[in-house]
Formats: C-alpha cells, sequence, structure tokens
C-alpha cells in the first residue's frame, strides 16, 4: 500500500508544479495589449491576403499511400526472414505460412488498384489529359 502513496504522491507533484508555474507565469508576465502583437510576422513583411491557404489534397493522398506501402515492407521483411527457417523445420504446411501473407499482399494491391483507378496516386496532368477528361460524356 506505501507503493500507491509514493507513486500518488508523485503523480501529485507532477500536476502541481507544472500548474503553479503556470500561474505564477500568468500572474508576472506583463500584458500590453496591442493590436500589432496580434498580426502575423513573416520576416518583417507586411502580410497580404488571407490566411487560410488551401493545400493540394494530393499531398495527402500520397503520404498515407507511403505510409500503408512503408508499413507493408516492415511486416514483410520480418516474415521473409523467419520465413526460411519455417519451410525447413517441416513443423508447418506451405500453404500455413504462405497463405497469410499472400492474403495480406493481395489486399495491399487491391487497394493499390482502386487507388490507382480513382487517380490517387497520379499526380499532375498534361493539358491532353485534361481535355480527354473534359470531352468525357
Amino acid at each position: 500500500m506505501n507503493d500507491w502513496i509514493a507513486i500518488g504522491a508523485l503523480a501529485l507533484v507532477g500536476v502541481l508544479i507544472p500548474l503553479s508555474m503556470m500561474a505564477v507565469s500568468a500572474l508576472l508576465r506583463p500584458s500590453v495589449p496591442e493590436t500589432s502583437k496580434r498580426a502575423t510576422y513573416e520576416s518583417g513583411e507586411v502580410p497580404t491576403g488571407g490566411t487560410r491557404v488551401r493545400f493540394n489534397i494530393q499531398y495527402y493522398m500520397v503520404a498515407l499511400l507511403f505510409l500503408v506501402f512503408d508499413i507493408e515492407t516492415v511486416l514483410l521483411f520480418p516474415w521473409a526472414v523467419v520465413y526460411l527457417d519455417a519451410i525447413e523445420s517441416d513443423a508447418v504446411s506451405l500453404l500455413d505460412i504462405l497463405g497469410p501473407m499472400v492474403l495480406f499482399v493481395a489486399i495491399l494491391l487491391a487497394g493499390l488498384a482502386w487507388a490507382w483507378r480513382n487517380g490517387a496516386v497520379q499526380w499532375a496532368q498534361t493539358p491532353r489529359q485534361v481535355d480527354t477528361e473534359r470531352n468525357r460524356p
């Protein structure tokens, strides 16, 4: 029971110290409200235009696809290392070894085909492709 008291005291200290530091800094810091403090600072340049910038969604799509296939390689390498040992041991059948990985890769290939078909991996279109899409019925 004494261990829990020590853990509780440590947790209490861990919460009280940051809260007390924030309270003391809020009381001691100078507060001089000015409109220039709220302006966006860009290397001394006067900001123009709005603050909302539209990003191309393809950046996020490429990042997501990269993560999916990066995780795939992280899962495939250890499996490939263990594969040879599993084949040599004769403890399990070839289908038990290959089946889950083939299913995993098939699901990823189906996802890649779907992304490719929907244009998620196509970064930019040539003027010819744009014209072709405009002329579709």
